[in-house]
């Protein structure tokens, strides 16, 4: 039985005893011959150098991690039914390791656009025309912003943050965050006149007044939902000329990663300031240090071009 018999013997058992979608059955023949035309001999009788050598092969192609892993387990599944059949003496895929997917590179902003949307945040609350409560709306979104880039809080320790932290000291805030550990952020000149100006406007409402919440609001919780602010913020976005999609609260809180780091941060700093308990989740900002350091080089090492 030559490779394109025994890849139709695969498929017939996959749709009669598993019941495998026509969809699913398409992609496994696609694959399947896909490799088959490309090892030498066919699949069927494939060794694990072969199957390895397409696979590199594949990734020279510039085919997705996740598509290489499909692939993969396509040629799996084939081999599982060789060998469960008596078709093959062996597995040559239980050698193979599965393709790395890579993990992705957080959304950022650039340093100009964050500058447009604190700008404009920024412009809004100084509005003198806006009635009341467009002007609280206003002071507070600007106070949220400045405090979010000065600090990378989480958003969810952003709007639940307890007003005590803006009483002590406002050079910083002590934060409590993931595993209940507590963390000191400095907050930047232009995050503390914000968020003074806010606690002013907040004193002038009694409900908001007598709340143990920073930024208060009326649901159950007590405090500003972060999806509230979240659409908010996509709306100060919108009103800066920034594309609305491009921003959230966590790509705010990445930007304030990226931009220290871009400046000169060491990554152990910024591990804890963003509250991270492993400095593996702050190596997702590694990009950024290489390209420092590429520039680094080129513009300093005297034989760079």
């Amino acid at each position: 039985m030559n490779s394109a018999a025994r890849i139709e013997a695969f498929l017939e058992m996959m749709s009669a005893e598993r019941g495998a979608a026509e969809n699913t059955l398409s992609s496994y023949r696609r694959d399947l011959e896909d490799a088959s035309a490309e090892i030498g001999g066919g699949l069927a009788g494939a060794a694990a150098a072969d199957i390895r050598a397409y696979l590199d092969e594949i990734a020279a192609r510039g085919f997705a991690a996740t598509s290489q892993a499909r692939k993969l387990s396509a040629i799996r599944q084939f081999f599982k039914f060789l060998y469960a059949e008596g078709l093959r003496g062996d597995d040559p895929t239980g050698t193979l390791d599965s393709p790395k997917k890579g993990r992705p590179l957080p959304k950022t902003m650039s340093e100009a656009d964050t500058g447009r949307l604190i700008d404009r945040a920024a412009q809004e609350a100084a509005d003198a025309s806006l009635n009341d409560g467009d002007s609280l709306a206003a002071l507070r979104l600007h106070a949220l912003v400045e405090v979010l880039y000065a600090t990378g809080l989480r958003v969810s320790e952003l709007v639940g943050l307890p007003v005590t932290v803006a009483l002590r000291d406002d050079r910083f805030f002590m934060v409590r965050g993931k595993g209940d550990k507590e963390r000191m952020v400095p907050l930047s000149a232009k995050a503390r006149l914000a968020m003074r100006a806010w606690l002013a406007a907040r004193a002038t409402v009694p409900a908001f007044a007598d709340s143990p919440f920073l930024f208060p609001a009326a649901g159950d919780s007590g405090y500003l939902s972060r999806q509230v602010f979240a659409r908010e913020l996509k709306g100060l976005a919108a009103r800066a000329g920034i594309a609305s999609a491009k921003i959230s609260p966590h790509v705010l809180r990445h930007a304030f990663a990226s931009h220290l780091l871009q400046n000169g941060a060491d990554l152990r700093a910024v591990q804890q300031l963003l509250g991270h308990a492993d400095i593996s989740t702050t190596q997702i900002y590694t990009h950024v240090l290489e390209e420092r350091l590429v520039r680094l080089v080129n513009d300093h090492h005297p034989l760079a071009d």
